[in-house]
């Protein structure tokens, strides 16, 4: 079954999945800075755009684009800003 979320007044939109290879997230976030909370680790691939992330406990935004992917711990925080709007698949492990 397909899940629809959205974030910060409609600014964050995804739809949820399931597949054989796990439980996962594919969305676009407007331009903008926003703030996540994570159950469970992740895995963020950006499929389209620029974003940059600020993980839980690290001093230096790092930027990512089109094909790179970052790792967020479990039971954690990140932020992260969207430069314009940027599509992303986020895998939870």
């Amino acid at each position: 079954m397909i899940k629809a979320n959205e974030y910060f007044d409609g600014n964050v939109k995804s739809l949820g999945y399931a597949s054989a290879e796990g439980n996962s997230t594919v969305g676009v976030m407007e331009e903008g800075e926003y703030e996540f909370n994570t159950g469970s680790a992740e895995v963020m691939v950006v499929i389209q755009g620029q974003l940059s992330t600020l993980l839980s406990g690290e001093q230096e935004w790092k930027t990512y684009t089109n094909g790179q992917h970052f790792n967020v711990p479990a039971n954690s925080s990140f932020r992260v800003k969207s430069k314009g709007q940027t599509s992303y698949l986020c895998k939870f492990e």
